[in-house]
């Protein structure tokens, strides 16, 4: 995801190719060549649960929630609402729907972030908090009116570059999911009233015996990274910066069996982790001084806790000591990389992370648990918690893959021109939903960043 809200540039995986779009467009053909109409389905069914997934999240949400923006980062979630159904009537709608009439003109201009190319860049886009107009129940409409468009196009014949777009839509939408959760967290823990989002049930998650982190061997050698094209699958996708497929070579590796967990991090504050300018990048170090660091984001000093801190959540306040052994998250890839230089460990590769969790099944702690937290691993074996809980960084910066091309037109503006100063980060979140997650996906933030749901491996 980019320095501004991380979304990476989107493409469809074919039969062949990464799928570049055209910026000729015309007139959706309903005479043209379709997909199957179980695969039209499939994607008219997608859209609705993606669609209604975002006003459920939304829904516990005032109109005063909805307008916050915490940090430069973040967007207010009446932002993401209105931004992510833009998308749908600018790529898709405007384009390929004969007859279409935009809600409102000047939405077009408003809701988009940074495509320059649609037109002047807006000067305040990083104060999105400061349009109280529209107001949320216009947004709401607008969201409306998108949908029920998009009902009249699923009716007819879809081809296959409106199939590519509205699945590039709803993946979008889904980065989108995360980022509203992530934001509002940040929103509420900026409050001095510090609000819960949801009801404060978490449970207490202190593991009766978590296991002792283990070592685990992979062997060297040839192996193949990126994603592979789905032929068999019409709704097959992939951002364009997982691709292209590709050969690498790998030196042997040893991979921790879990994440670090809270209790591990506090032991590494507790040797003065934060005051050793030797464990640190030297930007990290200055960033440490000038930030005023010295625990992850959402801890706070507690003393009526036996260890002394409690942790900010989505579901409000909780005693470090009811979430110890739980994943730390909510640290910087600086914090991370300092960490591991006091493990006398470092953080893994992309490619030793890819190469192994490609092996695994996508299966963890993601938004549709419901937690919105990182869990307890209890008693398991081999390598776990690859997916879901929170986002692992890797030691690996972000660029092109070998043979990487970027888009043509206007969605080449959403990935390539965002591969300087960000690193790597796999595997999802607790709030990331399950089915937008792959062993190929690839997000990206910048070093300092915190406020995403990001974690540690380690390796060595």
């Amino acid at each position: 995801m980019s320095a501004f809200h991380t979304e990476g540039t989107m493409c469809l995986a074919t039969g062949s190719a990464a799928y570049i779009p055209s910026d000729r467009r015309k007139p959706h053909d309903p005479g043209a060549p379709g997909s199957s109409d179980l695969a039209a389905s499939s994607l008219h069914s997608r859209y609705r649960s993606v669609r209604s997934m975002t006003r459920r999240l939304a829904a516990t949400l005032s109109a005063e929630d909805q307008m916050v923006q915490s940090c430069t980062d973040a967007s207010p979630v009446k932002w993401h609402q209105a931004h992510t159904t833009w998308f749908f009537e600018t790529f898709v709608l405007r384009p390929y729907l004969l007859g279409y009439k935009p809600f409102r003109e000047d939405f077009h201009h408003l809701f988009n972030s940074y495509y320059l190319s649609l037109g002047d860049e807006i000067p305040e886009k990083k104060l999105r908090s400061s349009f109280s107009r529209p107001s949320l129940e216009e947004v709401v409409a607008f969201r409306a009116h998108v949908d029920r468009e998009m009902e009249r196009l699923f009716k007819q014949p879809i081809n296959e570059e409106v199939t590519r777009r509205v699945i590039l839509g709803l993946s979008h939408e889904q980065q989108h999911q995360e980022l509203a959760l992530t934001d509002i967290k940040h929103a509420f823990f900026s409050n001095p009233l510090r609000p819960a989002y949801q009801a404060n049930t978490l449970a207490k998650e202190r593991a009766d015996q978590v296991p002792a982190l283990q070592w685990l061997s992979y062997s060297g050698g040839l192996r193949e990274i990126g994603h592979s094209p789905d032929r068999d699958n019409p709704l097959d996708f992939c951002f364009d910066n997982e691709a292209p497929r590709h050969w690498v070579y790998l030196q042997p590796f040893r991979i921790a069996s879990r994440k670090v967990t809270c209790r591990e991090y506090l032991d590494f504050m507790s040797d003065e982790g934060y005051n050793r300018p030797d464990l640190w990048l030297s930007d990290g170090w200055e960033t440490v001084k000038q930030s005023k660091w010295h625990a992850p984001l959402y801890w706070e000093r507690d003393p009526s806790d036996s260890t002394g801190w409690r942790i900010f959540t989505l579901r409000g306040w909780y005693g470090l000591s009811d979430q110890f052994d739980t994943a730390v998250c909510h640290v910087s890839f600086f914090e991370a990389d300092a960490f591991a230089k006091w493990s006398s460990c470092r953080l893994p590769t992309e490619i030793e992370w890819e190469a192994l969790a490609s092996q695994e099944l996508v299966r963890g702690n993601f938004l549709e648990s419901g937690r919105l937290h990182p869990s307890v691993l209890n008693g398991a074996e081999g390598v776990e918690q690859l997916f879901g809980d929170c986002w692992e960084w890797t030691a690996s910066a972000y660029t092109g893959y070998p043979g990487y091309k970027p888009l043509r037109g206007t969605l080449g503006e959403y990935n390539a021109k965002f591969m300087s100063a960000q690193m790597i980060l796999r595997g999802g979140s607790c709030v990331t939903p399950a089915d937008h997650m792959r062993a190929t996906y690839r997000n990206f933030f910048s070093p300092a960043t915190r406020w995403q749901f990001s974690g540690i491996r380690l390796a060595n």
